[in-house]
């Protein structure tokens, strides 16, 4: 029997995802001593199970896809030889080398205690690890959310894979269903009927529900155009089958059958194994109760990324722990927000949010609302790469941007800029005095800057008047 080991650092980090690791990194750096808890994989849901993984995915269907439709360009469409298990190789790789940055080895030589086993409370100031209990200064709930496996009548009869079993698949499916249509769903739906699979998506509401559904419905058809079948308004019932062969039944009693089945109903926060009750920390059903500074019911213990009930994006936990380090650290007081925070979709035509969409704006600031729009079309790299599908909408409320909606190439990219403005209160004026290199896609943003003071200056008589007089009186 081992003896039981005590620590009493800084600060103790449950979990070592994203939030997890920028929030042990950023303080060892900064003097404290830290340790770290992970009893899964260093590096978390998003580096093994979710947005690398999936992203190499996408990748290996967009090279798929782009042999198939080259001929506009002037080269020789295609049919494309798709290795399915080689395209999981790709994905393999680029987990393997995105690892070692999130490495116990890099942590440990960075100065942070690693102990591989999960964290446990067993009273409102200490936690056992495996045969450690550490009674750390402050503790930092890390452990983020796993895909939530929904109580439909037949699903254990039958196999099926969540994003966590789905990339250790070397064999292709040859008919894919898909339970949930939000951005997990449909972004594999479009990555596998690019690789040569049959894709079929049941949703229980609308596909890409939580969009805009003017952004959404760009995605969805050009998802439509190449083969994905979408059933929206389809509550999945009843499951049966078996490997090979399964079949999912729904409310209203249409059938779906298929070969293989995928779950991307959502996710449920992390915190079965942490005994929160012992340390008198609340949880709602989203995940653990915390204020506006993310610190819990327990005033030792903070709350970041997933498990906080919040947001569900990597640069969300990677955001918390910012927050909460200055708070632990430094002792300064600070707030999570969320009005600056864009997500992104990377369905091909990409779709990117940041702040209060279209209907969110109107709803909250009527009359005072301004919307600008811009479409690919007009954009001259979009023209010379042939990306014309899309749009900007920019949501304006006396001169500054409150909200901005992409859809088309690189909208992930482009949503950087608005979120910047949103985040800093620029206004509209300091982005339209922004020069953008011609030609890029970039000029989107440019332009949608100018569109909001076009008929300012464009349309004004008496801007036209002023101008009138100087030219009759300069020399």
């Amino acid at each position: 029997m081992s003896e039981t080991k005590r620590l009493t650092p800084d600060l103790l980090v449950i979990g070592a995802g994203s939030g997890g690791l920028v929030m042990a990194s950023g303080a060892v750096q900064m003097g404290a001593s830290v340790v770290l808890l992970e009893g899964h994989e260093m590096g978390g849901d998003c580096l093994n199970f979710g947005c690398v993984p999936s992203k190499a995915l996408i990748a290996s269907g967009k090279a798929a896809y782009q042999q198939a439709h080259s001929e506009p360009f002037g080269v020789a469409s295609v049919t494309p030889k798709v290795d399915y298990a080689a395209a999981m190789e790709h994905v393999a790789h680029a987990i393997a080398t995105i690892e070692p940055h999130d490495s116990q080895e890099r942590f440990e030589k960075l100065g942070v205690t690693v102990i591989r086993e999960y964290g446990e409370f067993i009273s409102d100031k200490e936690v056992k690890a495996g045969d450690t209990i550490i009674k750390p200064r402050r503790i930092v709930i890390a452990t983020g959310s796993s895909p939530l496996v929904p109580p439909i009548p037949g699903l254990d009869t039958v196999p099926y894979d969540t994003n966590e079993t789905l990339f250790d698949r070397r064999e292709k499916p040859e008919h894919l269903l898909i339970i949930g249509g939000g951005p997990i769903g449909m972004e594999m739906a479009q990555a596998h009927v690019r690789l040569g699979c049959k894709v079929t998506v049941i949703e229980g509401a609308k596909a890409m529900g939580q969009d805009d559904p003017e952004l959404a419905a760009v995605v969805l058809d050009q998802l439509r155009d190449e083969g994905v079948e979408i059933a929206e308004d389809a509550q999945a019932s009843e499951i049966g089958g078996k490997a090979g062969a399964i079949e999912v039944k729904t409310e209203d009693g249409r059938s779906f059958k298929g070969s293989h089945l995928l779950l991307a109903v959502g996710r449920k926060p992390n915190i079965d194994r942490l005994a929160l009750d012992i340390a008198g920390i609340e949880t709602t059903k989203r995940g653990i109760k915390t204020d506006s500074g993310l610190r819990t019911t327990n005033r030792r213990v903070y709350a970041i990324g997933d498990v906080a009930g919040g947001l569900q994006f990597t640069h969300v936990a990677s955001y918390h722990a910012n927050v909460v380090i200055r708070s632990i650290l430094f002792g300064i007081p600070s707030k999570a927000r969320t009005t600056h925070i864009p997500h992104a979709t990377y369905t091909d035509p990409e779709l990117a949010q940041v702040g209060l969409s279209e209907a969110e704006a109107r709803r909250i600031h009527g009359g005072n609302l301004e919307v600008f729009r811009i479409d690919y079309a007009g954009n001259d790299r979009a023209i010379a790469e042939r990306k014309t599908t899309g749009f900007l909408k920019v949501m304006v409320v006396r001169g500054r941007p409150i909200g901005a909606s992409i859809v088309g190439a690189q909208a992930g990219e482009q949503i950087g800029l608005w979120a910047l403005a949103i985040a800093n209160k620029l206004k509209m004026s300091q982005i339209a005095g922004m020069v953008a290199p011609y030609p890029t896609l970039g000029e989107i943003n440019k332009a949608g800057a100018g569109a909001y003071f076009s008929p300012r200056l464009f349309d004004n008589p008496l801007v036209k008047k002023i101008v009138g007089l100087v030219q009759r009186w300069l020399p």
